[in-house]
């Protein structure tokens, strides 16, 4: 899941959270509120909260499981950030549903809070390592896989012929003077990347052989975005920026834009991007490509982050048994097929994947793809600070503020500080 509501999310819930305790200061309450919640969640009604997009999907196969489990499904429609944010006031007072759907980056604080149950899954042998490790803090499992999210690599086929599979093929394409940049002399925009933005210039950093946290994420005293693979990533990113970009490539807050108007005017050949980013392109028209990312300079893999969305399952239920018969049949691989055909979001079950790559999507297979080199975002709640840290990761050494050790030693200070501010007791 793209990290774009990461800070929002993180104050929201360390807001809550002390508001919860705040409200939990009298025990007459809390007896009064646990009753009516015995009262609101009687065993026979399971109560599920998701975005509007699912609601058609759980309307058609949530029939089928009323029968088995003799109980009836109440679906809320409710933004997920916005259910995920409520769920510590909520659940204690009652109001929160049984199961919603996570973004994989939010599952290990909630899990770690409390706000969410352990769970089991049901459906195994359909998760390779990584898929279990996005849902999996502490050896805990809080989430069943349900879709999985990466980068990918868009190209314009009316100027590329096909898809270039090195970044020597980029840098090929930022040498065709037909991308040359109106007003800007020597800037072109053949192929552009938004690296001022860490969720995307990770892959990057990684694949030359930096790292966020030591053991496969979990070791926050062990930050490797200042190591010698990490500077050469920033070395390499800074030579597109000063020498091949134009200055708008390095505005944080409006690259985004940048890069899709160029494509759109049809003065891309590629750039890297998401998932949802393909619904606008076909609106618009352009005859455009998806691929895998191509192979970096030092023969290496782009292991950009995996992510993705599963389901959880609130620690304040009172029916945890039903919901997790729920978690593991809604990511079986029927229900997973038909989630592809109704969503076209990638479903994470691996049988349900080979089911998606054959529909002859381009999209989809590249995600499916590209997934196979990605990274498990780091789920512990220290990754909050790398998301504030990082924000000038590319951007100081982009702009020659600094030298790219500088802006990379001076990032991973500034996480390892506010990590031992925060979390350290």
């Amino acid at each position: 899941m793209k990290k774009s509501n990461w800070k929002k999310y993180a104050v929201g819930l360390v807001s809550a959270s002390a508001l919860l305790l705040a409200a939990c200061g009298g025990g007459s309450g809390t007896d009064s509120t646990s009753s009516s919640n015995k009262e609101k969640n009687s065993g026979d009604e399971l109560h599920i909260s998701v975005d509007t997009g699912y609601i058609k999907y759980i309307d058609e196969i949530k029939e089928a499981f009323e029968k088995e489990h003799d109980v009836k499904i109440k679906v809320t429609e409710r933004d997920m950030f916005e259910q995920l944010e409520a769920l510590p006031l909520d659940g204690p007072a009652g109001n929160a549903p049984d199961i919603m759907m996570s973004a994989y980056d939010r599952v290990g604080p909630l899990g770690q809070q409390g706000h969410l149950a352990e769970i089991t899954l049901g459906n195994e042998e359909q998760y390779d390592d990584t898929d279990k490790a996005l849902v999996t803090i502490d050896d805990k499992i809080y989430a069943e896989p349900a879709v999985i999210e990466t980068l990918v690599l868009y190209y314009n086929k009316d100027l590329v012929d096909k898809a270039p599979e090195t970044f020597k093929d980029l840098e090929a394409l930022s040498k065709d003077k037909k991308y040359d940049f109106a007003g800007e002399v020597g800037k072109n925009t053949g192929f552009l990347a938004k690296w001022t933005d860490f969720y995307f210039s990770y892959g990057l950093v990684a694949g030359y052989g930096g790292y966020v946290f030591g053991d496969n994420g979990t070791d926050p005293t062990d930050i490797g975005l200042n190591n010698k693979g990490a500077v050469e990533a920033i070395t390499y990113a800074t030579d597109w920026f000063q020498n091949v970009w134009p200055q708008g490539m390095q505005d944080i807050t409006s690259s985004d834009a940048f890069i899709t108007d160029q494509f759109l005017a049809g003065k891309v050949g590629a750039f890297i991007g998401g998932p949802w980013q393909a619904a606008a392109l076909q609106e618009a028209g352009v005859n455009y490509g998806v691929s895998t990312i191509p192979t970096l300079n030092n023969g290496e893999e782009y292991q950009a982050f995996g992510g993705g969305k599963g389901w959880v399952v609130s620690n304040y239920s009172k029916n945890k048994d039903v919901a997790q018969e729920w978690v593991d049949y809604v990511t079986n691989t029927e229900n997973q097929n038909k989630f592809y055909d109704m969503t076209n979001e990638i479903p994470a079950n691996q049988e349900s994947r080979k089911y998606a790559t054959g529909q002859d999507n381009e999209l989809t297979t590249a995600v499916i793809d590209q997934f196979k080199e990605a990274q498990p975002m780091p789920n512990i709640p220290e990754m909050a600070e790398v998301w504030a840290g990082a924000e000038n990761l590319m951007f100081d050494a982009a702009s020659g503020n600094k030298t790219p050790k500088q802006s990379a030693d001076d990032a991973a200070k500034l996480i390892s500080e506010s990590i031992e501010q925060k979390y350290t007791n």
